[in-house]
C-alpha cells in the first residue's frame, strides 16, 4: 500500500521526528495528535480547554484539507484530556464540528501532553471522493 506525507503550513509543523499527516492510497488519511498550537506563532492559544479544543479541530480540518479530505470525512478520533473534568467542557466545541454525522471516538485521561497542553486529538478520515 503506498501513502504520501500530507503537509501544510496552516497547521503547526511537526516538533519531532513524524508528520502532520499521511495518506494512504486506500483511500484514509491519518493525522498526528494536534494540540492548540497557533500555526503562525508556535505557542499554545489560551489555558482554557473551549480555546485549546476549538484551535486543535482547526489545525486538524488544515491538514486533512491539504490531504484531499476534510473534517466531514472523519471515520474515528481519539481525544486526549489532561483531566477528564474537562470532558464536557471540550465536547460542547468539539459538537460544534461534529454536528450530524459524529465520528466514533475515543477519550482518555493521561498524566501530560506535549507543550502542557490539556487537549490532544488525533483523527482517521476518508479522502473526500
Amino acid at each position: 500500500m503506498e501513502h504520501s506525507i500530507v503537509s501544510t503550513k496552516n497547521a503547526p509543523g511537526a516538533i519531532g521526528p513524524y508528520s502532520q499527516g499521511v495518506r494512504v492510497s486506500g483511500g484514509f488519511v491519518f493525522t498526528a495528535g494536534q494540540i492548540g498550537l497557533v500555526p503562525a506563532t508556535g505557542e499554545i492559544v489560551g489555558g482554557d480547554i473551549e480555546s485549546q479544543t476549538r484551535q486543535v479541530v482547526e489545525n486538524l480540518k488544515a491538514i486533512l484539507e491539504a490531504a484531499g479530505s476534510g473534517i466531514l470525512h472523519v471515520v474515528k478520533t481519539t481525544v486526549y484530556l489532561k483531566d477528564m473534568g474537562d470532558f464536557a467542557a471540550m465536547n460542547a466545541v468539539y459538537a460544534t464540528y461534529f454536528k450530524n454525522a459524529a465520528p466514533a471516538r475515543t477519550t482518555v485521561e493521561v498524566s501530560r501532553l506535549p507543550r502542557d497542553a490539556r487537549v490532544e486529538i488525533e483523527a482517521i478520515a476518508v479522502v473526500a471522493g
